[in-house]
């Protein structure tokens, strides 16, 4: 009896704990700052996994092959030849469409996301990602054969397209001051280009060293945290009303905005050097400067600090001149261009370093300077629901790595890889003044008045007891 009553006394504790640990969290300032963070951790996994491959699948395929192949030759021994000649081509495609499918899964399923999202909020589609993301990456840990890495891919793309979107969605929706929005945007960003930088050497040293199954492994168990301080902040599954939720723009009419339009246009444009290098890359450098392998996996790192400094600079830049988005997008893909060029110049490891942080850093000038200025526009032009188009901004990347994996290796096999990077660049700099559209963009006045006047009339809901509290 004893040993109850003191259970029951703890559990009561735990209870109250719990309790008052749900009134920090219920804080709206302390709730927004704690969305971030479950934000960037997502964004930060989707990443890794994506790009954690890297170092990992082509040796691991090769094995693959190779035990296939000596399961073949034992049958056949005479015409073993021309099979691994065909191999090796037919191989480089299977790693490019595996590479590709999470991109291509994630665009077809991003416009029924983004939909999906304005209807329900966007609590549920983050949860509902987070688990797809963590199946995914336990089949990766376990998967033993294409068919299965193909599946587990596809459904990374399928958790992407509802994680990724709800979230930049969501950080648009509770950072809703423009300086504010910008900087939290800014922080995802890097966290989105974190991921893709350090996952390479993280899966390449782990693979050495530990064995294929223990990157998967790590990045499962984040997401399993993730998912519960999902559950902890959001409670996605509580009864509060969605009524009040205002019927957002369905997203083929956002995508015939040609302000949208220029953006998601210049997003897919801006990303194409990075996602057309990365399959591209390592073979090259192979070619050219006989590179190892630690260096071929420690290409994009340093790419990181100018991502980062990009970042931080526009955040500043767009606080002081808010009405120069355009123009910061505009220099962002420049950059871009002009250092896509000088990437086939370089001769050794520490040249190529300098052309490539340069795409990293105009990169994220663009990123940065354009996702804010869709959340802007769909509060200026449209209803301030932001599933839909930050659904396209996601379709708009996803175009870019959809391609990339499949055509660039064909590029550069038929045209030359010079030719490639040149093209790439000219296509940078030559987007940038589509960019002097969005000149006006700033002057547009938010409809703030028609905003308040409906905030006026007794807010509903949630609204209610915000107004109370900043009332008090």
């Amino acid at each position: 009896a004893n040993l109850a009553q003191s259970a029951a006394s703890k559990l009561s504790q735990m209870g109250e704990r719990t309790k008052q640990l749900g009134n920090v969290i219920q804080d709206p300032g302390r709730q927004k700052r704690i969305i971030l963070v479950i934000v960037c951790i997502v964004l930060l996994l989707d990443n890794m996994l994506y790009m954690v491959i890297v170092p990992i699948i082509p040796d691991y395929l090769e094995g693959l092959q190779k035990a296939a192949d000596s399961a073949h030759d034992a049958a056949a021994h005479s015409n073993s030849t021309n099979i691994t000649i065909a191999a090796k081509g037919n191989f480089d495609l299977q790693i490019g469409v595996l590479f590709a499918s999470k991109a291509i899964l994630q665009l077809l399923v991003n416009p029924l996301s983004g939909t999906f999202i304005d209807r329900v909020g966007y609590d549920i589609p983050l949860f509902i990602g987070l688990n797809v993301m963590f199946l995914s990456t336990l089949i990766f840990a376990f998967a033993d054969n294409y068919a299965t890495l193909f599946l587990a891919r596809s459904m990374q793309g399928l958790g992407s397209a509802f994680a990724d979107t709800s979230g930049i969605a969501l950080i648009a929706d509770r950072y809703t001051e423009e300086t504010e929005r910008s900087k939290a945007l800014g922080i995802a960003l890097a966290f989105i280009s974190f991921g893709s930088l350090v996952a390479p050497p993280f899966g390449g040293v782990l693979y050495q060293f530990a064995g294929r199954r223990v990157p998967f492994l790590i990045l499962a168990c984040i997401c399993l945290a993730d998912g519960i301080m999902c559950l902890a902040v959001l409670k996605p599954f509580s009864s509060r009303e969605r009524e009040n939720m205002p019927v957002g723009t369905p997203i083929y009419k956002l995508m015939i905005d040609p302000y949208i339009a220029v953006v998601a246009g210049a997003l897919t444009v801006c990303n194409i050097p990075l996602a057309f290098l990365e399959p591209t890359i390592a073979n090259w450098m192979e070619e050219t400067m006989n590179a190892s392998q630690w260096e071929i996996g420690m290409t994009w790192f340093p790419s990181f600090f100018p991502h980062v400094l990009g970042v931080y600079l526009t955040v500043k830049l767009a606080a002081k001149y808010p009405h120069l988005q355009w123009f910061y997008g505009a220099i962002g893909m420049v950059f871009i261009g002009a250092s896509s060029c000088t990437v086939p110049a370089c001769k050794n490891f520490g040249q190529l370093m300098i052309p490539l942080c340069g795409i990293c850093f105009g990169i994220a000038f663009v990123d940065t300077a354009l996702l804010p200025t869709l959340g802007f526009l769909v509060d200026v032009r449209h209803v301030s629901v932001y599933g839909s188009v930050y659904a396209i901004a996601d379709i708009s990347y996803c175009v870019a790595y959809a391609l990339g994996p499949v055509v660039a290796g064909q590029i550069v096999h038929d045209l030359g890889f010079v030719q490639l990077n040149l093209g790439m660049g000219l296509a940078n700099v030559l987007y940038a003044p589509a960019l002097l559209l969005l000149k006006n963009v700033a002057k547009m006045k938010p409809s703030y008045s028609e905003r308040n006047m409906l905030l006026e009339d007794g807010p509903v809901g949630l609204y209610d007891t915000i107004k109370m509290e900043q009332r008090e």
